[in-house]
């Protein structure tokens, strides 16, 4: 799947979204990609899901189980973990920190870690380091869409379906075409 049609899957379900933003890192940008826009259509998460798990098989990386980081990353985990017909668990807020709660991960078990955006990486980090702590291994991070101007260090190597470079704005040099805009935080719970 090309760029051009992740794109068009993300236009299809207007999930391609342009104004003024307050993303969850805190940066503002022009763009955003509403992920629970295309992940409420069961085919499009399907399509996406699938061309994301060709790309990782490329990776060759051995895992036993697939993570995520609530809420946006579950659905797009849920879907690779079952075209690689593995177990997929997910780390939640609680507290204002992500954590395992539900779930148990065994000493020496290896990860995939599935997001469906990645700006900062920060959620990613924090599920790494969620998984070192409790004795686990993460081999490697598959996204539908990198939108970070360079590759975020995140502590593993990184696989998007789309690498799509959105600028982004700290909240003290917001552009003075964007200031008389409303700035709207969507997704954030």
């Amino acid at each position: 799947m090309t760029s051009a049609q992740v794109l068009e899957v993300f236009r299809r379900c207007g999930a391609l979204l342009h104004g003024h933003f307050i993303l969850r890192s805190g940066l503002h940008s022009r763009t955003f990609f509403q992920c629970a826009l295309v992940l409420q259509d069961p085919v499009a998460t399907a399509e996406l899901s699938g061309a994301l798990v060709e790309k990782v098989k490329i990776e060759k990386w051995v895992f036993h189980s697939v993570i995520s980081p609530a809420m946006g990353g579950i659905l797009v985990g849920h879907e690779v973990a079952r075209h690689f017909g593995r177990r997929h668990i997910f780390a939640e807020k609680d507290g204002g920190k992500l954590k395992i709660r539900r779930f148990e991960v065994k000493k020496g078990e290896r990860f995939l870690v599935a997001e469906d955006v990645i700006t900062t990486g920060s959620a990613v980090r924090e599920v790494i380091q969620l998984v070192k702590e409790a004795g686990g291994e993460v081999v490697g991070v598959a996204c539908l869409v990198d939108r970070s101007c360079s590759a975020p260090e995140l502590g593993a190597p990184i696989c998007s379906l789309m690498a799509l470079p959105v600028e982004t704005f700290d909240g003290s040099k917001i552009p003075k075409d964007l200031v008389g805009v409303p700035a709207i935080k969507p997704g954030s719970g």
